[in-house]
């Protein structure tokens, strides 16, 4: 076998391996040792110093001579400086303060307050109380990231008082799904900060492209629950006064002043720190830990229990993407070493596509791996593959980053892998069923390819505020 036909042979053991349930970050390291070990072969120079021992040398200085020599390929030294690179990647040190701000928040007793304040405040509009899980989510979802902790949270607090107020389930299953994957999308999100490190675009222009692509989806799915909620009444009745008591007014705002204001406050100040240059992404995710842990204390949600928990989840989520990072660069190097890039880039260039083509190809892949992986081993893994074949189309990386966003919310939404629908499943009352929820979620799916097209045809809702804040 030729080099390249030894690289498309290590891809495609990697894929039957994740298919049959291998963890994948271990996965990309075995693989990538293993046919570096191939790759980076030379025995005169592994066994140079054996080879000079003198013949009458002992039987344990000779063991050990070869054993030195076969550990003494350059994969190991591979290995080693791109575990070095990933733990001194200043833009990942966000990652952990992101995730721990979120794990914060999560915990901090917030989200029944604000669900409860935005049904009163929406309490006259049609599908009110979709309405208003659809912003909690959406909020909630800003501050994590974390898709599965805002959908399990959501699906408990505002899915049961929803079919108490006679909400159609599949209607309000849909709801909490989409809301909660707005995380990975709307900044800060830890998945934009996952794809800038692994394609070199910058943070922070990244953050502003993708403020009004987040804020369309957003736009498409509440013009969507208010849209059914007035054609199809049924769906979404009013609310009773049972269901929603009136509030005075004055007890309203207090209530937003306690509810909304807070969280609110502390995604702008993060996010307009980053947009407006006050800070790096790191020191504004450290301003966002702190700000989560006084909100919590705030709430007297800051107990040790709970900061023990918001550590440990931090660190574990940590470790994985760390993991997943040094496996994909070792992975990815081999196999551009033995020339697989190249042969991908060949093939590719042959097909004689189109820019448009390429684009609605290398998405539909993409929208495929999101059946049977997480985002962030797409980004990690497959994403890299697509980047050295955007100079030969003429697409710009930051682009290109905000349509994969996009399109990776259908990761979560696609049945039969909707993972956002086995979240909300796993605590929904058992009159739900799935079938009910993946029905649910089908028109937000709509919606997100709606968004994706309104941003191929209008490219300036990516480059508008990255122009007005950073020129060119």
């Amino acid at each position: 076998m030729t080099d390249p036909q030894v690289a498309l042979s290590m891809l495609g053991v990697f894929i039957i391996l994740v298919f049959l349930g291998f963890p994948i970050a271990f996965t990309l390291m075995a693989l990538g040792i293993m046919f570096g070990y191939y790759a980076y072969f030379d025995a005169d120079r592994m066994w140079r110093s054996f080879n000079r021992l003198a013949e009458d040398a002992d039987w344990w200085t000779s063991t050990t001579g070869w054993i030195e020599g076969f550990f003494n390929n350059r994969i190991f030294d591979l290995f080693i400086n791109q575990t070095y690179t990933v733990m001194s990647n200043e833009v990942l040190t966000a990652v952990p303060l992101f995730l721990f701000m979120g794990y914060i928040v999560e915990r901090a007793n917030i989200v029944d307050r604000l669900f409860g304040t935005l049904a009163i405040a929406a309490r006259r509009m049609p599908g009110s109380m979709g309405v208003a899980a659809l912003i909690t989510c959406a909020l909630f979802a800003t501050a994590t990231g974390i898709v599965g902790a805002v959908v399990t949270l959501m699906g408990l607090l505002a899915l049961p008082q929803m079919l108490k107020a006679r909400y159609n389930p599949s209607f309000a299953s849909g709801i909490i799904c989409a809301g909660g994957t707005l995380g990975i999308l709307i900044p800060p999100s830890i998945m934009l900060i996952v794809y800038a490190a692994a394609s070199g675009v910058s943070i922070v222009r990244l953050y502003a492209a993708a403020m009004f692509p987040g804020l369309v989806l957003v736009g498409l799915y509440l013009l969507y629950v208010i849209g059914r909620s007035i054609l199809q009444p049924s769906v979404a009745p009013r609310p009773s006064e049972e269901d929603i008591p009136p509030v005075p007014g004055a007890k309203l705002a207090w209530m937003m002043v306690t509810s909304f204001f807070p969280l609110a406050v502390l995604i702008l100040a993060v996010l307009g720190s980053i947009l407006l240059g006050l800070a790096t992404p790191t020191e504004a995710a450290a301003i966002g830990a702190l700000g989560g842990l006084v909100l919590a204390a705030a709430y007297r949600s800051l107990t040790f229990q709970r900061l023990r928990e918001s550590v440990y989840l931090t660190v574990r989520t940590t470790a994985m993407v760390c993991w997943l990072f040094v496996g994909s660069y070792t992975f990815s190097s081999v196999f551009s070493y033995l020339g697989g890039e190249h042969l991908i880039s060949e093939f590719v260039a042959g097909m004689d596509l189109t820019p448009l083509q390429f684009l609605l190809l290398a998405q539909l892949i993409i929208f495929l791996l999101g059946w049977p992986l997480e985002w962030s081993e797409i980004i990690i893994i497959f994403v890299p593959i697509f980047l050295p074949l955007l100079n030969m189309f003429g697409v710009d990386p930051l682009f290109f980053g905000i349509l994969v966003a996009l399109n990776l919310q259908t990761s979560f939404l696609t049945p039969p892998m909707a993972m956002s629908a086995y979240y909300l499943k796993g605590i929904a009352p058992p009159e739900v069923r799935l079938t009910q929820i993946f029905a649910g979620v089908m028109p937000f799916l709509f919606m997100v390819f709606i968004a994706m097209a309104v941003v191929y045809i209008f490219p300036q809702t990516v480059y508008w505020l990255p122009q007005v804040f950073y020129g060119g």
